[in-house]
């Protein structure tokens, strides 16, 4: 027992040691939990933490070429999946920063420093975009609607054809109506104005949403990962109305559902 002691250094076992292993355990247990259900990344994550177990291993059993072969390994590895995997890990990074208490405190403290505050929308934009999407549903005119709050939406804008417009529903109909060039990607509001319409969302990877929840959904529910974005979808199959935010779908049932909804939202009640 004492050699096998001696062999991986565990010997000289002290509260310094201890509290190394918890840390160690406490990170990995989180990063785990903050990608559960996306498989991609969790076989990154695990496929990292083994490669570095086995590292600390054979070092301990002063295995030179192992040890050397392991650290060239993780050391070109690690920078050949940031490359290959950027979205997904970016993806993680957020995800990880938005289930954290601490991260969302910090973020709050930093966005009042720097003056950034959510976008809002008034009154009569909620009712303007809330006739639009009864109008829509009832045609079953498919849509994707993104409303942006304190998260930066410049990059998905940069995809789409910028605008500068009042919220109005007949201009939002106008945009989703299926012959239109502006029809496919989402309209991007920015408090009281349309922002961009046409702008590519990131795809989900989760692997537990129903079949019969088409792109529009899935695009939803990745922006909704990503950012604290809040996401309407007027299905154009059967016309159903759903409203996302943090990854999850909640189906609207009425337009007074909407209209409450998006005023609580908007206000900063419902966030």
């Amino acid at each position: 027992m004492v050699k096998a002691l001696n062999i991986f250094g565990f010997l000289s076992f002290e509260f310094a040691d201890v509290l190394d292993i918890l840390m160690v355990a406490v990170i990995i247990f989180f990063l785990l939990r903050s990608v559960r259900g996306d498989t991609t990344i969790l076989n990154i994550v695990m496929v990292l933490v083994l490669l570095m177990v086995l590292r600390a291993v054979v070092t301990a059993m002063d295995m030179q070429m192992m040890s050397s072969l392991l650290n060239a390994l993780l050391d070109v590895g690690v920078l050949a999946i940031i490359i290959l995997f950027q979205p997904e890990i970016r993806h993680m990074l957020n995800r990880l920063a938005r289930n954290s208490a601490l991260a969302r405190r910090a973020g709050e403290f930093f966005n009042r420093v720097l003056g950034i505050k959510a976008e809002q929308m008034g009154d009569r934009s909620v009712e303007e975009l809330t006739e639009a999407v009864r109008a829509m549903s009832a045609e079953k005119t498919g849509a994707l609607i993104v409303l942006q709050h304190k998260s930066s939406m410049d990059d998905y804008i940069s995809t789409g054809d910028r605008f500068d417009a009042e919220i109005n529903r007949r201009l939002i109909m106008n945009i989703f109506f299926k012959n239109s060039p502006l029809h496919d990607g989402a309209m991007i509001i920015r408090g009281n104005r349309i922002a961009a319409a046409r702008c590519q969302l990131p795809m989900t990877n989760r692997t537990d949403i129903p079949a019969h929840y088409g792109m529009r959904h899935r695009a939803a529910i990745g922006l909704s990962e990503d950012t604290d974005a809040e996401i309407i979808v007027v299905s154009e199959e059967t016309g159903n109305v759903s409203f996302v935010v943090n990854g999850e779908i909640r189906t609207i049932k009425d337009v007074k559902e909407l209209r409450q909804l998006l005023g609580a939202v908007m206000s900063g009640e419902g966030k």
